[in-house]
């Protein structure tokens, strides 16, 4: 049976539990500066998919995803001494793709305040296809009438 909030708190457990081991227990040269981001655990507590980011280039990122896939069974170990599971889950760790969502987010954003400023320039020197203002206008009655006012105040007695 799949229980949501403990899969929830498991996760938020085991993201506490893997950022402390990989600040203090992994001494490997490979391994970078390492965010965990997210953990996603499985409705019946047997896998864990930990979401990580890494600051650095491509070969940094590289490095980093090998020292934590020899890490893994450390990792797992010390997940399960310190959750109260009958089973520990085991460790997949997925490079997280918030840097590159950014990144192409703030390209977008750039493109289209480009394209903005070209409306913008576009604005100033353009001038109207017909009429300036297309729309029928009411008529305007000339005050010349004056037997019309006459009527209307009535006779003069």
């Amino acid at each position: 049976m799949v229980d949501a909030a403990r899969a929830a708190k498991m996760a938020d457990r085991i993201k506490v539990i893997v950022a402390k081991t990989l600040e203090r227990g992994v001494k490997d040269p490979r391994l970078g500066f390492v965010t965990i981001t997210d953990v996603k655990v499985t409705g019946d507590l047997q896998h864990a998919s930990v979401f990580y980011t890494v600051y650095g280039s491509d070969e940094e990122r590289a490095d980093t995803a090998a020292a934590l896939k020899s890490a893994t069974g450390m990792l797992r170990s010390e997940v399960g001494k310190n959750i109260t599971a009958r089973l520990t889950p085991s460790l997949e760790f997925i490079a997280d793709g918030i840097p590159e969502n950014a990144a192409l987010i703030e390209s977008l954003l750039t493109e289209a305040a480009a394209r903005d400023a070209a409306v913008e320039a576009l604005k100033k020197t353009a001038q109207y296809a017909g009429d300036e203002d297309p729309y029928v206008k009411p008529r305007v009655i000339a005050d010349d009438d004056d037997e019309f006012d006459a009527d209307v105040e009535g006779p003069k007695a």
